[in-house]
């Protein structure tokens, strides 16, 4: 018994030792990448976040801001270095230390605790924490810092949403959002632009939503993770806007940037069920493959029968999935689009029947479609006409429908319209492509320059040194002669 006991303490002290050289690792990436002005130094350090936060210890923590801390610190780095050391339940004592802490080492210990808060379900410490270092922050502007502060304020905002008061955290992503466009923090911005729109669709604020994204301009060459999650709330934003062709292209882009591993299958389903809709609401009928895939099979099941529905144009079908999976399109949040495609529901079984029958009574329509009455069949059958659903007639005094010969589609405007829309979309993949390659800088150049220099020189030796050999030849050629005369 009392060798497990010495051996489980020694196996603790061990993890709490390598957690601390860890920590010490990724705060020499970190000044190293102040010392050189380089972010990727600090990108490598919060790469480890991720196997760190599973090791985090409250002592280990805390012994490392009580390593950083000192006297000559600034106030703002002394103030946060205090309040994570209070939010951690350890009394803040000014270490040995003699080096100032940079904002940024500061920050990242400070992220760190925050997690370890997130973890252990301590929110309302967390918020607190949050608010002094969102201050500390935003009244700090270096480029290394960029990263950092982002992951901060979504973690700040992560917080207040966990705790239902996710509309508290507002004004203060908005004077985010008003100091990273000033200070051109990318990363920041666009990580408070995604914190804002999620803000604004978390109460149903579109119109505030919309007119946030249309002034103010997404940061071009943001991290990926962040263009899919913004890509998505626009796609949102212009569903519930009537814009489905915007919606389809937004959501389509964001299924593409957003990586194809088990980490994001949450967010591929959660965006692949408002494309369904949005496609539905389009008339197009997504393709079965997309129903079939492994990540999403589960997931829409319910849109893939609701596909079947409207594909038929059977409205008691469409009616009866609605109901059976009504809590979960309400978990979802895409019960009011889904209410939209009831008219797309009539609209193609009205479709279908024009094609099947060239001549059918109001009376039939209505017992197909099952609709009231023979009124509304003529209602709808009227406006289809009038949308260009389908190309038919109404006799109103005997009530029937006739439909009209079916024209050669290659004869109409209809495929170079698909064709335009094609090259459109690979033109528009070609720039993107090219804007996203990286090209190398001017520094090459002197190496080129240099390079032919060298090359230029070694010619010119060759051709000094074969020179010479030609007049050593020349003389003992006319040596020979000499002898020979």
């Amino acid at each position: 018994m009392v060798r497990q006991v010495q051996h489980r303490a020694q196996r603790l002290m061990h993890a709490y030792v390598f957690v601390f050289v860890d920590l010490a690792r990724n705060v020499k990436f970190l000044e190293r990448g102040i010392a050189t002005a380089e972010a990727h130094y600090t990108h490598r350090a919060l790469r480890t976040i991720f196997s760190l936060r599973k090791r985090l210890q409250s002592d280990v923590l805390a012994e490392m801001i009580a390593t950083h801390a000192s006297k000559s610190n600034a106030q703002s780095v002394a103030d946060c270095l205090q309040r994570a050391a209070e939010s951690l339940g350890q009394k803040h004592v000014v270490g040995p230390a003699t080096k100032v802490c940079e904002p940024e080492v500061c920050l990242f210990l400070c992220l760190l605790v925050q997690l370890y808060h997130l973890d252990h379900n301590e929110h309302e410490r967390g918020a607190k924490l949050s608010d002094v270092l969102v201050e500390t922050a935003l009244g700090v502007q270096r480029r290394t810092l960029d990263p950092i502060v982002s992951r901060v304020i979504f973690y700040y905002s992560r917080f207040f949403e966990v705790s239902g008061r996710l509309a508290d955290a507002r004004p203060m992503l908005l004077k985010a959002l008003q100091t990273a466009t000033l200070t051109n923090m990318k990363e920041t911005k666009a990580m408070v632009l995604t914190l804002l729109l999620r803000n604004f669709l978390n109460y149903k604020l579109y119109d505030q939503a919309e007119r946030l994204a249309a002034k103010s301009s997404f940061p071009t060459d943001a991290p990926n993770n962040l263009l899919a999650r913004y890509l998505y709330y626009m796609g949102r934003i212009e569903a519930v806007q009537l814009n489905y062709s915007q919606a389809q292209m937004h959501l389509l882009e964001a299924t593409r940037k957003a990586p194809s591993t088990p980490a994001t299958a949450g967010f591929q389903q959660t965006v692949h069920k408002i494309y369904v809709i949005v496609e539905l609401l389009m008339g197009n009928i997504p393709e079965r493959s997309l129903f079939r895939t492994p990540v999403l099979k589960k997931p829409l099941q319910p849109y893939f029968e609701l596909a079947q529905a409207v594909r038929v144009g059977d409205l008691s079908q469409f009616q009866d999935v609605v109901s059976r999976y009504q809590d979960q399109f309400l978990k979802d949040q895409v019960l009011v689009l889904i209410q939209r495609l009831r008219h797309n529901v009539i609209k193609a079984g009205i479709r279908s029947i024009s094609v099947a029958y060239s001549r059918i009574s109001l009376r039939d329509i209505c017992l197909k479609l099952h609709l009231d009455s023979e009124e509304d069949a003529e209602y709808i059958v009227a406006k289809a006409i009038r949308d260009g659903v389908i190309d038919a007639t109404i006799d109103h005094e005997k009530g029937f429908v006739k439909s009209a010969e079916v024209h050669n589609v290659y004869g109409t405007s209809d495929p170079q319209h698909a064709f335009d829309k094609r090259i459109t979309f690979c033109l528009g993949l070609y720039n993107e492509s090219v804007k996203s390659m990286r090209y190398p800088g001017g520094d090459h150049r002197k190496e080129l320059a240099y390079a032919d220099e060298a090359i230029k020189r070694e010619r010119e030796l060759a051709q000094e040194i074969e020179n010479e050999e030609y007049d050593s030849d020349s003389d003992a050629m006319d040596d020979a002669m000499d002898e020979d005369l």
